[in-house]
């Protein structure tokens, strides 16, 4: 299967859990079924400067994020740290996080929510 640039689903969530700004997601995946029933995001996610996802805890899944490019502000369960392209996340069930795009150009991620 190929999914073609103009097939993924996109779409721009303002105050995304309260943060400011606003988020643009595409989906990699449009449906939970394309990970065979073992998550349910898979997405290419643009944080604009000054723009953030806001501290929300996972519960029942895990969210990884891999930082493609740009700078960001993490809170990995209250603990706030830098992170930049290259870098990866990990936020397990019953644990939190939130990121906040810093600097002149937007934050790029890939994000993966698995359940378990």
């Amino acid at each position: 299967m190929i999914r073609r640039n103009q097939e993924k689903t996109v779409e721009r969530h303002e105050r995304k859990f309260g943060a400011e700004g606003f988020i643009t997601v595409r989906s990699l995946i449009n449906s939970d079924e394309e990970l065979n029933g073992h998550g349910r995001v898979f997405a290419h996610t643009t944080v604009q400067p000054g723009s953030g996802i806001g501290y929300h805890v996972h519960t029942g899944d895990t969210e990884i994020y891999y930082v493609y490019s740009g700078r960001g502000e993490y809170n990995d369960n209250g603990e706030v740290s830098m992170v930049e392209a290259g870098d990866v996340t990990f936020t397990p069930a019953g644990c939190g996080h939130g990121i906040k795009c810093v600097g002149g150009e937007p934050l790029e991620l890939i994000a993966l929510i698995l359940y378990g």
